[in-house]
């Protein structure tokens, strides 16, 4: 278990660039030479080296002879290499390729112009000033700032964008002995110790009608006739990341009413570190449809737009390890294993010590809010489970929520 404090919020604004067709050529000169570079020294430097700075030190010359980069290109070339290289290693893998889709930028190399709404781009011959088409959003949220950092990138579609990063300063969290606690699921997306509630049948029936569509275009794009062939491949390309948007678009909502609800109620959110939770579940024997809507689960998105949104409103979050959060009564804290008889249905959860009949989620929900007290106010010494349950009977109080 960890106290997530985040006092910086890293924004990142996509606007589309609208290159005249030479400056368009000197883009893809300048991806493929940065997907180069990184290859070449992902492959020349040995892969336990992580640090962007020994890398640089190894291949820094040799990178901007070889690839015509300029200095500050060739420092994001190591750095590139190495934020992978570090990520890469957490997952127990090794960085294979880089492919020439996108290109960091830093604010030596980088400029963006509010008075004609350009950005200014240190490219293969020189530095270039591109055309932004930005929306309102966009306008709205670079409007009077001078970012420092930017990523360019050429997008599934082709064309080309600018990812502009900006960064805020977060108020101090505010105080607080509340703990609101949030149990993320499949069959509800979220659900509240306070009672607010996201059913997901929405999403699981969206999820499932394109797989359904994705399955019938994949066989006629490769067994149907060549008109149909040609059909079925146009309406895949227009059907690519709706459902993924759709799900993104979900989850935001559902993060802002959770920090909005925290925000009235003057509390700290406790969520469950979920991480890894697909190795787990994909080891035991399920048939493919159930596969599929596991892996599909966007619980680590939620918990990022819930860690970002919080820092705008000064909400603290806690992350709280999910072992028996399920299987453990909030009235009792009796934990009741798996094995053998089970008290916790579908979708309720009956405790066979107490007697204490809810909804399942909403158990996990209020014993997640139970750990997380833990962090805000942590009980001294030796505190049996029993003692514990009597203060959570006797006073209204979040802070002697705690276990032992």
């Amino acid at each position: 278990m960890r106290f997530s404090l985040i006092v910086e919020q890293v924004l990142t604004v996509v606007c589309k660039l609208q290159p005249t067709p030479e400056q368009a050529s000197k883009i893809d000169a300048l991806l493929k030479a940065f997907a180069d570079a990184c290859n070449w020294a992902n492959q020349t430097v040995k892969g336990v080296i992580t640090s962007k700075t020994t890398i640089q030190n190894l291949v820094y010359q040799q990178l901007r002879k070889q690839f015509g980069l300029s200095a500050n290109q060739a420092v994001r070339v190591c750095a590139r290499v190495g934020a992978n290289r570090k990520t890469a290693k957490l997952k127990g893998k090794s960085v294979k390729a880089f492919a020439a889709t996108s290109a960091d930028y830093d604010a030596r190399i980088f400029a963006f112009r509010e008075k004609d709404w350009k950005v200014s781009l240190t490219l293969l011959d020189g530095r270039e000033h591109i055309q932004l088409n930005p929306g309102n959003y966009q306008r709205g949220k670079l409007k009077s700032r001078v970012p420092t950092s930017a990523q360019l990138c050429q997008h599934r579609d082709g064309q080309y964008y600018i990812h502009i990063q900006l960064k805020n300063e977060g108020p101090d969290p505010i105080p607080s002995e509340r703990v609101i606690g949030v149990d993320f699921g499949r069959r509800d997306i979220a659900v509240t110790s306070i009672g607010d509630k996201w059913d997901g049948k929405q999403i699981q029936d969206v999820r499932d009608k394109f797989a359904k569509v994705r399955t019938s275009l994949q066989t006629k794009a490769s067994k149907g006739t060549r008109s149909t062939r040609r059909r079925a491949r146009q309406i895949l390309q227009r059907l690519s990341g709706r459902e993924r948007r759709y799900q993104t678009w979900l989850n935001h909502n559902i993060a802002k009413l959770i920090v909005l609800s925290a925000l009235q109620h003057n509390a700290i959110i406790a969520i469950e570190d979920l991480r890894a939770i697909r190795e787990r579940t994909n080891e035991m024997p399920r048939n493919k449809t159930e596969r599929r809507r596991s892996n599909s689960w966007a619980f680590f998105q939620l918990r990022m737009f819930l860690s970002y949104k919080s820092v705008k409103y000064g909400v603290g979050v806690v992350a709280v390890n999910p072992a028996y959060t399920s299987q453990t009564c909030h009235n009792c804290l009796h934990i009741h294993p798996v094995k053998g008889k089970s008290y916790r249905s579908a979708k309720a959860f009956k405790c066979g010590h107490c007697g204490n009949h809810c909804d399942a989620d909403e158990n996990g929900s209020k014993m997640i809010s139970i750990l997380g007290a833990v962090f805000v106010n942590p009980l001294r010494g030796s505190v049996l489970s029993c003692d514990i349950a009597d203060h959570i009977r006797a006073t209204e109080s979040p802070r002697f929520l705690a276990v032992g």
